[in-house]
This record gives structure tokens, C-alpha cells and sequence, in this order.
């Protein structure tokens, strides 16, 4: 945390040694331009791609040992350098013998021995810290972050839960197609035969990543406000969706269609969690603040005292004041959340459970990608129009009232 927070530039080879759990920590921050600056967000995305990488001798030893029986048989080559490495593991690009360009994933060796004992670690050191502070449990719950990042990071760690993963977006996609078509969404081929716990092959993607596109300024907000729809749905519609879906982990192909990567980390949200965050933004979007409080409170794992409303609304009024003429440059949206779910908490006696938090981290980074790219654009404004689609297109009138019941 010294690194990100401090005003120089960060040392990323000691993040890097610091473990799996610190540069998953430090790729939270790569996108909070409003928190630790555009500069240090610009340094720290290199965490999503270009992270250290193996030696080459040792990701062919890697591949002889870890490697499915009659795995080099298939191909006709795979690259010495590295593709990508990201923090998980690396990726080479190869070609099989049967002519398909494809991509090569390893998983770093030291990777999943050292997480677990990180988190053991972190979740020990934080237990001591919030008997001191009690409060901080209940407004930020740092245990509940770490878990998160401790359970999609360790699915992340079995390259099989890749091709799982991926099956079970696609599966959703094709269920929900009929009335709300997802034409410029694709999955990666895979080849299970070749792939394992530790070496995955897949689909050579032609394209650039989201995190091209920020450095190239080259995201349109047409593209931002599509791949919204297209995730929202996920995120809104379904509760089931990508975990870790930051600029690294989407292409857009040379069809112009968005290629969602690294598919392990799939997080499923309880019905009262993505139903009363898509009406809480549905109202937002509308200017109808007082049903947008009411729907937030709705994520609460315990009753609320009555006698303490009063003193929320006036705190959420305060919050949102003048919050429908701002730019996400102004205010941005996680920012305000922070100051929502505290007001939340402290005035009206709310108990947000661990389950909210994939969900809210996935909006994290769909906040600064548009912060990043097109900070003056109003984003709640926005999402309108799509937040209306999700209720027609995905049966949400249904779905709202069987929670209400």
C-alpha cells in the first residue's frame, strides 16, 4: 500500500516479489485515477499484461513436467518469448499442427503455494487490526475484500476453471439471446485435450485489449457504453458474471466483437444483491433519489431501525446533491459509493455482507475505465436507456417481484 499511495512512481519488481496477493491488490488501484492519480494508474496497469515473466528454460520445463501426456505432439511450434505475462501466469503464442494459431497459458510454479500462505498471513494481521477498529469492519470490511480476491484469485490458479467458466457465460448468453441479443460478445476456443490445472491452450486472438485502448486513447464511448450493456446484463440481469474483467482481461477482435479472457474467476451475486443494485442505479438514472436510498438498503443482511431513516435520507441528500449535473471527472461514482454504503452503515444501522463485493468491484472497474477514457461524461445518464433494456429484455418485472415476496 507505501507503493501505490506514495507520490513516486512505484517499484514493480517489488510488488512483484512481494507475491500474488500484492499485485492483485495493486491492479484494484490501476484503475482509480481518483484515488492515486493518472500517473500511478498508467504505471500500475502494467500489472494487468506485462508483468514479470519465466525464463524461457524453465517455461519448457514447466510444460515437460505439467504438461498433458502427448502435449508437444500437437504443435508445430510455440514461441520462446512470452505473448503476455500476467499474474497468474504467462502466455506463448504456438501454432498446432492441424494449422490453428492458438496461445499457450502456464501457470507460474510458485504461484498457488505462496497466495494461500499471503492470505493466511494478511487475514491474521487484519483480525488484530479490526479488534481495534470495529468500525472499519463494518463501513470498508477489508476481510471481506481479501476473501474476494483470496477466492476468485485461487479459481484463477486452476486453469481448468477457465474452460468451465467460459461455457457457463456462453450457456447464459445463448439462454437469454432471444430477447436481448449479445451479437458482439465472444468466448476463446479452447482445447481441453491439451490442457490442464496448469497449462491451458486456447484461441490466438487478433485484436487489442481494453488496456490498449487506454493507452492509445482509442476507447470510444459508443465501445464503453456497449461493453456496459453487455456486462451489465451479466452483472444486473443474471447475478452470474466475469469476477475479474479489468482492461487486460477483454479484446475487442478484428471484428470489432469483445473477447472476454481469463474466464476462471466466475462470481454469482444472490438475487436481493444484483436486483437491488440494478434499482437503486434504475431509480438513480431517473432523479428519483428517495426509492433509489430505499433500494440500496435492500442489500442489508439485517433489519434496519426505523428510527435511524431520517438521519440516512439526510445524509444521501447531502451525498447525491446535485449529483444528476456531474461528470464522472467530478464525482465519480465509486467514490460516491464509498460515501453511500458509509452513510448506509453509520446512520441507518445497514450490514452489507461479503456477497455485495464482486459485484460492486466489477462496477469499480467499469467506473475508471470510463474515468481513464471519457471523465466528462455523465455515466448514471448513461446507463439509462440500457438499465431500462435490462428490465424488458431480461424479465426483471418478474424476477423484482418474486425478491419483493
Amino acid at each position: 500500500m507505501r507503493e501505490i499511495l506514495k507520490k513516486k512512481p512505484a517499484d514493480l519488481d517489488w510488488i512483484q516479489k512481494q507475491g500474488l496477493l500484492s499485485v492483485k491488490l495493486a491492479q484494484i488501484f490501476a484503475l482509480r485515477s481518483d484515488l492515486i492519480g493518472v500517473e500511478k494508474c498508467r504505471q500500475l496497469q502494467q500489472l494487468y499484461q506485462h508483468a514479470a515473466s519465466i525464463p524461457t528454460e524453465d517455461v519448457f520445463a514447466n510444460l515437460e513436467s505439467r504438461a498433458p501426456e502427448g502435449f508437444f505432439d500437437a504443435f508445430e511450434n510455440i514461441e520462446k518469448m512470452p505473448l503476455a505475462a500476467a499474474s497468474v501466469g504467462q502466455v506463448h503464442r504456438g501454432k498446432l499442427k492441424t494449422g490453428e494459431e492458438v496461445v499457450v497459458k502456464i501457470i507460474k510454479n510458485q504461484n498457488s503455494k505462496t497466495f494461500r500462505r499471503d492470505v493466511e498471513r494478511m487475514r491474521r494481521w487484519l483480525r488484530i487490526f479490526l479488534f481495534f477498529n470495529r468500525k472499519l469492519r463494518r463501513v470498508g470490511n477489508p476481510v471481506a475484500l481479501l476473501n474476494h480476491v483470496a477466492d476468485y484469485t485461487t479459481r484463477e490458479l486452476d486453469l481448468r476453471n477457465e474452460i468451465k467458466g467460459a461455457k457457463e457465460l456462453e450457456e447464459i448468453k445463448y439462454e437469454i439471446s432471444k430477447n436481448f441479443p449479445m451479437d458482439l460478445l465472444r468466448f476463446p476456443k479452447y482445447w481441453s485435450e491439451l490442457s490442464n490445472e496448469d497449462v491451458l491452450v486456447s484461441e490466438f486472438i487478433e485484436g487489442k485489449s481494453l488496456e490498449d485502448g487506454i493507452e492509445e486513447k482509442s476507447l470510444t464511448w459508443d465501445t464503453l457504453l456497449q461493453l456496459f450493456r453487455i456486462h451489465g446484463a451479466y452483472l444486473f440481469g443474471i447475478g452470474t458474471f466475469h469476477g475479474d474483467l479489468h482492461p487486460g482481461n477483454c479484446i475487442i477482435d478484428n471484428e470489432g466483437k469483445f473477447v472476454f479472457i481469463d474466464n476462471g474467476a466466475i462470481c454469482h451475486a444472490p438475487s436481493k444483491v444484483n436486483l437491488s443494485l440494478f434499482q437503486f442505479f434504475e431509480y438513480l438514472s431517473a432523479n428519483n433519489f428517495k426509492e433509489a436510498f430505499d433500494s440500496l438498503l435492500g442489500l442489508s443482511d439485517s433489519p434496519l431501525n426505523s428510527s435511524n431513516l431520517d438521519n440516512y435520507y439526510k445524509e444521501m441528500n447531502k451525498i447525491y446533491d446535485g449529483f444528476e449535473n456531474q461528470s464522472v471527472g467530478e464525482k465519480s461514482l465509486t467514490r460516491i459509493m464509498m460515501q453511500t454504503v458509509q452513510a448506509a452503515v453509520e446512520k441507518a444501522g445497514a450490514d452489507f455482507g461479503e456477497e455485495a463485493f464482486p459485484i460492486i468491484r466489477a462496477l469499480m472497474y467499469l467506473d475508471g475505465l470510463v474515468l481513464r477514457t471519457h471523465p466528462d461524461v455523465k455515466l448514471i445518464e448513461s446507463m439509462g436507456p440500457y438499465l431500462e433494456e435490462f428490465r424488458l429484455g431480461l424479465n426483471l418485472n418478474e424476477k423484482i417481484s418474486e425478491l419483493k415476496v
